[in-house]
């Protein structure tokens, strides 16, 4: 089913003249190249670009993991470029959540208890068997890792990531490993979650396809913002054909 684009109210993240250097032996390596950008309340955003283009540096600056050699990142007015390492991990504990590629569950834990871990660390945290119901793994709960598919396993580390009530849902690449009708019920569970909660989502893809249900596509290239569209109508993740 087709959603119209709601029209989000604030800035979350304020990006301003963001780059980010590595030496790598004699050389410099430029990930990002003077990045100016703003992320909206409740938007869901895509990144698209090829490998290389500063996708993941990008996200892993906004959430936190990394700092840039130049620029400021606001979140709500805090600049994440000059604080300190005890903002930043209040900071990644309260607002944020990580979906990465691979799901980092861990092995001995049945999902229900995954979700738990993070669950006890955070201020206003969701049952988790509610975020497990949410992803549409009410009946895998006392499922352990092994015993579950890797779309179930991304499932679970989507319900941990959502059940601390985040503001920000930063994921790279969730699909990345996984097959296309698995890869849209991941998505599919992403879009929920941004529906019903409200969650500020970018997700890192190199599949042009999936820009189809965000709000924003953001295409980056050579570390640089090359094109920013907007959708008038998204659609439903269901829809997709990879």
């Amino acid at each position: 089913m087709a959603d119209v684009t709601r029209a989000p109210a604030a800035a979350v993240f304020e990006l301003r003249g963001v780059t980010r250097s590595y030496r790598v032996g004699v050389a410099d390596i430029q990930a990002l190249r003077g990045i100016d950008l703003d992320l909206l309340e409740g938007e869901f955003v895509v990144l698209l670009g090829a490998s290389g283009s500063g996708k993941s540096t990008l996200v892993n600056i906004m959430g936190g993991l990394d700092r840039p050699t130049a620029g400021t990142v606001r979140y709500h007015g805090l600049d994440l470029a000059q604080a300190s390492d005890a903002e930043l991990t209040a900071f990644r504990r309260r607002s944020v959540g990580f979906v990465f590629q691979f799901y980092n569950l861990v092995p001995g834990l049945t999902a229900l208890e995954n979700v738990q871990l993070v669950t006890e660390l955070a201020a206003e945290p969701m049952p988790a068997r509610e975020a497990l119901e949410r992803v549409g793994l009410g009946t895998r709960l006392d499922h352990f890792p092994a015993q579950m598919s890797g779309g179930e396993q991304q499932r679970v580390a989507i319900a941990r990531a959502i059940a601390k009530r985040p503001e920000v849902l930063l994921c790279d690449e969730p699909t990345g490993a996984l097959d296309c009708d698995t890869g849209i019920v991941v998505l599919d569970a992403l879009a929920q979650a941004n529906r019903d909660l409200g969650t500020t989502t970018v997700v890192i893809t190199h599949n042009a396809v999936i820009a189809g249900m965000a709000h924003r596509v953001i295409r980056l290239s050579n570390g640089a913002v090359s094109a920013i569209a907007v959708n008038a109508v998204r659609q439903a993740p269901a829809s997709l054909r990879w």
